[in-house]
């Protein structure tokens, strides 16, 4: 079953591959998150600045502890000590040469969908950093962006929120309720449908279930 899984998701990816590419992203497929891990430090200079935020595939293939542990400016929020210094450290990662992300949602047609709370994960996407890179597993990937704002708002956000138990709806039963809740963390949903700068968003697609 796993080998019927991994040739499914291989063959879907070359095809998102192609309408990636018609849209100025820079893509890569890899079978596992060892060649993705292998892939990511081959595109990421040493001594460049690298920011992250709600990265979780990024850190299941190891790419954060590798950051961290490198020849890299490593802009941590986590180790901060204050408020007001990961506020810093936040705004910093605009600045960066890579910023690190994962997609909430992909579609067949090349168009990332991902939804944010405080909004600078979308932003620094939006605008910013030198080069985005965006490692995103297989299941992410929808057959319409429709399917992929769906998925973002029923599956990705309520996945996530979990670990706020009792603030909004969706920490509740786990169903989108399209609150308007003070820690609702679906106040920005951003469709990246095109890259202005040839190759500034790069993705690493893996053949694995990644993320939320």
């Amino acid at each position: 079953m796993d080998t019927i899984i991994q040739q499914y998701y291989e063959k879907r990816a070359q095809v998102l591959i192609k309408n990636m590419k018609k849209r100025h992203f820079e893509a890569y497929y890899c079978a596992t998150k060892e060649d993705a891990l292998k892939k990511a430090l081959e595109l990421i200079p040493e001594g460049a600045s690298v920011g992250w935020g709600g990265a979780l595939s990024a850190e299941q293939i190891g790419l954060i502890q590798a950051v961290r542990g490198g020849t890299y400016k490593a802009l941590d929020r986590d180790l901060c000590e204050t408020p007001e210094d990961r506020e810093e450290s936040m705004r910093a990662c605009f600045h960066a040469d890579f910023f690190l992300t994962g997609a909430n949602g992909l579609s067949m047609d090349g168009q990332m969908v991902n939804i944010d709370g405080t909004g600078n994960r979308v932003a620094a996407i939006a605008y910013g950093p030198k080069n985005i890179l965006v490692i995103a597993g297989m299941n992410k990937v929808e057959d319409t962006v429709e399917q992929a704002v769906v998925r973002a708002r029923t599956v990705a956000a309520p996945m996530n929120h979990q670990r706020f138990p009792g603030v909004t709806p969706c920490t509740v039963n786990g169903v989108c309720g399209d609150c308007l809740a003070e820690k609702c963390i679906c106040n920005q949903i951003l469709i990246t449908r095109n890259s202005r700068i040839e190759g500034r968003i790069k993705f690493i697609l893996v053949g694995e279930d990644l993320g939320l």
